[in-house]
């Protein structure tokens, strides 16, 4: 698999580089946070993130005031395993290299299949703050190659990623895919995710 870098045009469509000031603090936070004994964990909010000078600037400037949760996915990874999109933009600042598979939110099928083979993967350097749009698929990071491991912040407004208190009304086809607050989730069979809508059609990638 082609791997090209975030400055590459090709990344455009998906999201785009932040100018986020001083992460220093978050990068070092981050890097405190013990890997999980295996594959990725995450947390939504932490406050070694959330109460930090920086996370509150890139709330005020990044969302203009929305209320955010600060929180972080890490661990060990090469694989899609999963899409997901929000109805609003996410952003990570990378703690190390990571490896984004990303696509577009209007390639989705009528009957909500996705087709792996219109993926791209994307390098992220550590120290880079990126915009993922509201319409961009994308899920978990991989490792970069020559990396063990890998530690992504992520913020996203207040509330997301909870359990579902409610049922959703099914009348609109896309919220088949509702699977957390603020979150809809397309799974590849091989990934065995309990819950989620069975829908990527192809290669499960591996970076």
């Amino acid at each position: 698999m082609q791997i090209f870098d975030v400055t590459d045009e090709r990344f455009r469509p998906y999201g785009r580089i932040v100018n986020a000031g001083d992460l220093d603090e978050l990068i070092t936070n981050l890097s405190a946070v013990p890997y999980p004994p295996e594959k990725t964990q995450y947390v939504a909010n932490t406050a070694a993130l959330a109460d930090t000078k920086a996370a509150h600037r890139l709330e005020q400037t990044l969302y203009g005031g929305v209320p955010t949760e600060t929180g972080y996915c890490i661990g060990h990874n090469h694989l899609l395993n999963c899409l997901e999109f929000h109805s609003s933009s996410e952003i990570n600042v990378a703690a190390t290299d990571f490896v984004l598979l990303l696509g577009k939110r209007q390639d989705i099928h009528d009957d909500l299949t996705y087709d792996t083979d219109q993926l791209e993967a994307f390098l992220i350097p550590k120290g880079t703050a990126i915009e993922v749009y509201a319409t961009t698929l994308h899920f978990a990071p991989c490792e970069a190659p020559g990396q063990d491991g890998f530690r992504c912040l992520v913020m996203l407004p207040a509330g997301t990623n909870l359990d579902l208190d409610f049922t959703v009304d099914t009348q609109d086809p896309m919220n088949r895919l509702l699977f957390k607050t603020n979150k809809w989730l397309i799974a590849h069979p091989d990934a065995h995710k309990e819950g989620a809508f069975v829908g990527l059609v192809g290669e499960n990638l591996r970076v």
